[in-house]
């Protein structure tokens, strides 16, 4: 396996477990993170911060984790599905009551260093407000 394949992977199974830290470890320090449908974070604190934020509304657990990698290490693609469940009212979203949704989604990911440079996420928005009764 390649290493940055395993990088990604390492930070998916983190995401599942639950493990912010271990998350957190596999990022540069000026990470830029592009929010699906939403601006850019840049920095481990700021991605800390939106973990946190996360945590609070959601709770998800990933499945169907297909990573690419391109032949250099230095870009890299994941594809999964999110099982969620819409845990408390995020704002601008609609209400949350614990609300449950599939959603098919995916990353881009450049690599530095043996470390994550920028991770831009994708899903359909519109999809999931369906989901969720909005």
């Amino acid at each position: 396996m390649h290493p940055t394949e395993t990088l990604v992977r390492r930070y998916y199974d983190a995401f599942n477990a639950g493990d912010w830290a271990a998350m957190l470890a596999c990022l540069t320090d000026d990470v830029a993170h592009d929010v699906n449908q939403g601006g850019r974070q840049v920095g481990r604190e700021a991605f800390a911060a939106f973990l946190a934020h996360m945590e609070r509304c959601y709770r998800e657990r990933l499945r169907d984790i297909v990573v690419m990698v391109d032949a250099t290490g230095t870009r890299a693609a994941a594809e999964f599905v999110v099982e969620g469940e819409y845990l408390a009212t995020d704002e601008g979203l609609p209400p949350a009551t614990g609300q449950r949704y599939t959603l098919p989604a995916g990353a881009f990911l450049a690599i530095r260093d043996g470390r994550i440079a920028r991770l831009s996420m994708a899903y359909n928005l519109q999809d999931w407000l369906r989901q969720v009764g909005a």
